[in-house]
């Protein structure tokens, strides 16, 4: 049998006990339904050993290499994580195209008694409906953004706008990525994971609520914004958060704390600004963190390097401010006054 996912919420409301993706590795890493499962059928070297035979020598030949290999590989899935299964178990699976890998795992599943369904189209098809839902389709809700200068606290305002009951999502945290220059969170996932992380948390949104974002170029390190969300955050009105310089500096210094800690590969960083900061400068603010000086770093890159690429950027958008908000302080305490205050203004737009 097989299991058609008209829309995202067909797939993200399925009532199957489990969800399992039998393509290779490197295509379940790439991206792959939320909440699957990877239990490959064939690996990465076997699909490209398969290929090959069917491409260069015979197809025939090709197909009676693939099923032996399926067949060994089910078996140790079977014998392997599927072995405490009982008979009433029903899984979905799907491959790329919900063709011949699916298939043949579904029906070897179904043998020994198990529910097994196929989705219709595969993995292609649930892509289909991520990019209608992300570039055919606007956006599901209104956009407010949150901007302010480097330093200010925004996406902690973002989080906790979050347990005000206030909608809202965290771009940066999706792309695995702070966003600035030295904005390394760790591997980013791949454009398409991103993508299916943004479809999910849009398809939950309420359109008659605006949605906070953070303030953002097309670019999250090396992901792009869908054009969809891009359009509406650019005509979007402006809340705008404003802090002192000192406090700005402090609040960096905290935010960064792990990553000071190996000042080496944070110093090393720093090379990215030499064609715009040059090379004097950025050895300059080298030797101050190996002096341990991070303060001075932070509040000379906020003075000589932030605050001046925010006006350029600034200049560029349209949308109306909303209000402008002044933190006091950017501690924790501080931080929940601005997200109060924050979420007065985006309710007071609903």
């Amino acid at each position: 049998m097989t299991f058609d996912a008209t829309t995202l919420d067909d797939i993200y409301s399925h009532d199957f006990d489990t969800l399992i993706d039998v393509r290779t590795p490197a295509e379940y890493a790439e991206d792959h339904l939320p909440g699957a499962i990877n239990l490959p059928v064939l690996s990465d070297e076997e699909r490209a050993h398969v290929g090959t035979i069917y491409t260069q020598e015979n197809p025939f030949l090709a197909r009676k290499i693939g099923a032996a290999l399926v067949a060994r590989n089910a078996a140790a899935h079977i014998e392997g994580p599927l072995a405490y299964k009982d008979g009433g178990w029903r899984p979905l699976i799907y491959c790329w195209r919900g063709g011949q890998r699916s298939g043949s795992f579904a029906s070897i599943l179904n043998q020994i008694g198990w529910r097994a369904e196929t989705l219709n189209g595969g993995y292609q098809s649930y892509r289909r409906l991520i990019v209608a839902a992300l570039y055919k389709s606007a956006f599901p809700a209104p956009v407010i953004l949150l901007d302010g200068n480097t330093g200010t606290g925004k996406t902690e305002i973002i989080h906790r706008l979050q347990s005000l009951g206030v909608q809202s999502i965290d771009l940066e945290d999706l792309a695995s990525h702070r966003g600035s220059a030295l904005g390394e969170a760790g591997p980013q996932p791949s454009q398409k994971a991103f993508e299916s992380s943004l479809a999910r948390i849009s398809s939950g949104l309420d359109p008659a609520r605006p949605v906070v974002v953070e303030a953002e170029s097309s670019r999250i390190g090396q992901l792009y914004l869908p054009p969809q969300i891009f359009a509406a955050m650019k005509s979007a009105p402006r809340i705008e958060i404003t802090a002192s310089q000192a406090s700005r500096a402090e609040f960096l210094v905290r935010a960064y704390a792990e990553d000071i800690a190996d000042y080496k590969d944070f110093a090393a960083r720093l090379d990215g600004l030499v064609r715009l900061q040059g090379r004097e400068r950025v050895e300059a603010w080298q030797e101050a963190l190996r002096a341990g000086s991070f303060d001075q770093v932070a509040a000379e890159m906020i003075e000589l390097h932030y605050d001046p690429s925010y006006a350029k950027s600034r200049e560029r958008r349209g949308g109306n401010v909303l209000a402008t908000c002044f933190a006091s302080g950017l501690d924790d305490s501080g931080l929940d006054l601005l997200a109060i205050e924050v979420a007065a203004v985006v309710r007071a737009q609903q």
